[in-house]
């Protein structure tokens, strides 16, 4: 995503200054010129602090993944920041040799899943002004036959002027162009699109007033994804070869052949989580999908919860009765269980496999695999990495895997990387679209190959370092980009000859350069870039060279490709895993730099790094430094949730259950608390071993049937002998060492290790933090739609019953560390007959409680797990010591005080 966030500087007593008009956003601007696919953008926003106080003003981007920063500046209250690529050694020694004599220096070296994030962060004081602007570039590829250009727009905040442009200049002429309804009809017709022929220009300019979410509030609704999509005009030819500048460009995308035979196999995740419209829709389509079949094909169908079955062990024929039959197997289909997409894949790969061992399959057919899944592992492996490495190491180069995402809460990253590897592609899919078009649409493009063993040809007297995004069987609305340099004396030589299969018919297809006029019309044109086609190729070229050092069979080689890298990174001021973007002011006493990842995740410690391995595309997340010299934190490649967590916690769930498992009872007890949105709860408070744990309350979106539910919105853990400071809400997750801090978001993978303390961030999931090797707390994001009437996302908390905690630990969980003694006896029958009562002595008090069921949500996030329980009412009193309000707290990281 691409967004700004702004937030206030705490005050001496620690509270939250007001937010609202304290900074004012003038400008946010976003201009974008796609020049022959080559795209290039650029993000700027003017703010000022209008508050008394200092502020932290932060510019936090999201960028598309598989984009290069090229340049970042910013201005601060007058004095500029200008960036320059360095050698990655060379800007550590700068940054080191700032701090060695004290000057202002920040460092933040960051690993991301596909590093979609850029973050920086500043003090403005009052009344000064700051400007930031960022600049990146990315190649847009052709897939499901269109182009896609998506602009992350997350202002935060009502902006004065607001205003994103996107020029499409393409030589070879537009087939179509138009702009998606990703703000649910909130902006219609703000989107002006001016087209012709080649050329295009679409203007996004809210008013403030269209801005606001409502009329009258404060609230921006500029929250998500301007998505431009078009795709290029095409003869029947084998494509365009587009020659400029000492570079060449070759666009091939041919249409109008006859699909090839294809063996298919179908893997569909049948968990409890497909229940409901997602299945119903799945098997609609699938229906739809098994009629479009070809007599010449061979398919199956796998699907998979914990368990896998197969309709058919091998592969069939799509004879009619066939086709019958494996509907009717769909239609029967009823979702239930966890997910166990490892063996249900390895099950689909071993059947194709099978077959091409005897001998069954068409050697001129094509094999693949659609997997469609709305989940996270959660039965057999459960390590991605690991999921990701046993396919890569059973699927044959012959077979690719395409995906589809089901729903919001998909790891579509999980699934994009999956396909990635195994010449395919992933689509997203949403819960709130229909289900049943999408599919048939993604698998009618996918499922179309037309053609094979796809070899490019050029002279090698005029053309060198030639270059491909290349894809093993060529599928319908695809496009294969090509490209290298050549040389202008033999301009006259340059063509391509293209030898493939189509179907069983082989082709030589030749293409001559098309210089007539490209540069004529390049140079009347002020938005085209007249680099395209150098940039396209050395993206290409840098991508290539990346994945290709990741697979060299020596050292020597290494070294030899990253030379190589190096060089193309300087030579293009691009941000790479070897190059560091250093951010200094003119006079060179404040400096901060930028690392991009490390292919290599144990060459640097003390690095923040996240997910597991790292895709060549990334750019890196980072900040500014706090006036203090910054203390890194060491952190490690992200690790999952744990497979099997602890079977007898004590948690808070929903508005808020608690659930208080007593170990010598074997009983797990729970009350309620009923409070006000806004309070903060203390749940731990051990002042002797320096730990406190606290929740403060959020409300929903309205009451529900006169009662207005409150959930955990933000989490706050203090570690006092560490001086460590967690902050876990809904949005972001804010790790505080002294006067060090790091900041997540729940969309990253990441661990940071902090002396004994170590919090590790499981995507979308969960947090868990572990001190040292006596105790551990989990923290689960519960998310809702975004457009519920009532409900909001909210946290829960699992901390286990074997904690070290001190004999005086107190607060509403913490008290029950030391176990009291219970006697539960003469139940009965209660006024609901499926919840009996009974008599509870505790504490000296007689207390009458009742029998039900509350839900864990550490294995199944969705629909949880049921768990038995006596119900104390009245918000647990006569249970907890005291009465509930007695547990307030004035602040996040406060200890209880005791009377």
């Amino acid at each position: 995503m691409l967004y700004s966030v702004w937030r206030s500087l705490p005050g001496e007593s620690g509270e939250t200054l007001e937010e609202v008009d304290q900074v004012t956003l003038y400008t946010y601007k976003v201009q974008s010129t796609i020049t022959s696919r080559m795209a290039t953008t650029m993000i700027q926003s003017k703010l000022v602090n209008n508050s008394p106080q200092p502020q932290n003003v932060m510019f936090d981007v999201q960028i598309p993944k598989g984009a290069f920063i090229s340049n970042f500046s910013m201005t601060v209250d007058g004095t500029t920041f200008r960036s320059s690529i360095k050698e990655k050694t060379v800007g550590r020694a700068l940054y080191a040799q700032a701090r060695a004599k004290g000057k202002t220096a920040g460092l933040v070296r960051s690993r991301a899943l596909d590093m979609e994030n850029f973050r920086t962060e500043v003090n403005v004081l009052p009344g000064a002004k700051v400007e930031f602007e960022l600049h990146y570039q990315e190649a847009k590829w052709r897939k499901l036959g269109s182009y896609e250009h998506r602009i992350y727009l997350q202002p935060g905040r009502l902006a004065k002027h607001l205003e994103v442009d996107v020029w499409v200049v393409e030589p070879q002429g537009m087939r179509f162009l138009h702009v998606a309804d990703t703000f649910e009809g909130h902006f219609d017709g703000v989107p002006v699109i001016s087209k012709g022929q080649q050329k295009a220009h679409v203007s996004f300019k809210p008013t403030v007033a269209q801005q606001r979410i409502c009329p009258n509030c404060r609230e921006t609704a500029v929250d998500g994804e301007l998505v431009v999509l078009y795709d290029v005009s095409r003869e029947e030819k084998a494509g365009e070869l587009e020659v400029f500048n000492g570079y060449f460009v070759h666009f091939f995308a041919p249409d109008n052949l006859d699909p090839i035979p294809k063996n298919i196999l179908f893997v569909i995740d049948v968990s409890g989580s497909m229940w409901g419209v997602k299945m119903k829709q799945t098997v609609e389509a699938m229906k739809t999908i098994l009629d479009d079949l070809r007599a010449e094909d061979h398919f199956s169908v796998v699907d998979f919860n914990h368990n896998i079955r197969t309709w058919r062990n091998d592969l069939i024929s799509a004879t009619k009765t066939q086709v019958a039959d494996a509907k009717r197997y769909i239609e029967k289909i009823q979702p239930s269980g966890g997910t166990n997409i490892n063996e249900a894949l390895l099950r689909a790969i071993f059947i194709l496999n099978e077959a091409n061992n005897m001998g069954l399959l068409d050697p001129n057919s094509v094999s693949l695999i659609i997997l469609v899944s709305d989940g996270d592992p959660t039965v057999g492996e459960l390590k991605l990495s690991k999921i990701q490495k046993n396919v890569k190491e059973n699927i044959r180069d012959n077979i690719s895997l395409f995906s589809l995402g089901m729903g919001f809460d998909v790891d579509y990253d999980f699934l994009k990387r999956l396909s990635n590897e195994n010449r395919g592609i992933a689509q997203r899919i949403y819960g709130n679209q229909d289900t049943s078009s999408q599919l048939r649409k993604f698998y009618n493009q996918v499922s179309t190959p037309l053609l094979r063993n796809v070899q490019f040809n050029y002279p090698q007297t005029a053309v060198t370092d030639v270059t491909q995004n290349s894809f093993h069987n060529y599928f319908g609305g695809s496009e294969i980009v090509v490209a290298g340099k050549f040389d202008p004396a033999k301009l006259d030589q340059i063509q391509s000859i293209i030898t493939a299969t189509s179907a069983n018919t082989e082709l030589v297809l030749e293409t001559l350069a098309q210089m007539d006029d490209l540069q004529d019309f390049l140079s009347k044109d002020k938005h085209a870039d007249p680099d395209f086609t150098k940039k396209l190729w050395a993206y290409l070229t840098i991508n290539q060279l990346l994945a290709e050092r990741s697979l060299a069979p020596t050292a020597a080689a290494k070294r030899k490709i990253t030379r190589s890298i190096l060089q193309m990174s300087l030579d293009h001021h691009i941000v790479t895993p070897l190059t560091s973007l250093v951010i200094e002011n003119e006079a060179g006493d404040e400096r901060m730099l930028a690392d991009a990842p490390p292919q290599d995740p144990s060459c640097c410690s003390g690095a923040l790094y996240y997910g597991s391995k790292v895709p060549s595309s990334s750019i890196p997340s980072w900040a500014s430094p706090s006036p203090t010299p910054m203390t890194s934190m060491q952190a490690e490649g992200a690790k999952v949730l744990e497979s099997t967590p602890p079977p007898h916690v004590m948690r808070v769930e929903n508005d808020p259950h608690f659930i208080i498992y007593l170990p010598k009872s074997q009983k797990n007890i729970c009350f309620n608390i009923d409070s006000e949105p806004g309070k903060i709860l203390n749940l731990v408070s051990d002042p002797e071993s320096g730990i406190a744990v606290n929740g403060q309350l959020v409300g929903a979106k309205k009451p529900n049937n006169g009662k207005l539910s409150t959930y955990f919105g933000k989490l706050g853990f203090y570690f006092q002998s560490e001086d460590m400071k967690i902050e876990i809400s809904t949005k972001t997750i804010t790790v505080s060492c002294g006067s060090s801090t790091s900041t997540l978001s729940w969309a990253d993978t990441a661990q940071i290790m902090n002396q004994r303390v170590l919090t590790s961030v499981k995507k979308e999931k969960a947090v868990t933090i572990t001190v040292g090797k006596e105790m551990s707390f989990s923290v689960l994001l519960h998310r809702v739609w975004k457009k519920h009437p009532i409900n909001v996302d909210f946290l829960g908390i699992y901390i286990p019953a074997t904690n070290k905690f001190s004999p005086t630990a107190h607060g509403l969980i913490g008290q029950f560390m030391q176990e009291p003694k219970i006697h539960i006896f003469n139940e009965r029958p209660g006024k609901d007959p499926k919840k009996p009562e009974a008599s509870m002595e505790v504490k000296g008090q007689k207390l009458i409680v009742t029998r039900g069921l509350q839900k864990d949500y550490r294995t199944d996030v969705v629909f949880g797990t049921d768990v038995p329980c006596w119900f104390v009412h009245n918000s647990g009193k006569g249970f907890i010591d005291g009465h509930y309000k007695e547990y307030f707290v004035p602040q996040l990281y406060s200890f209880l005080r005791r009377p």
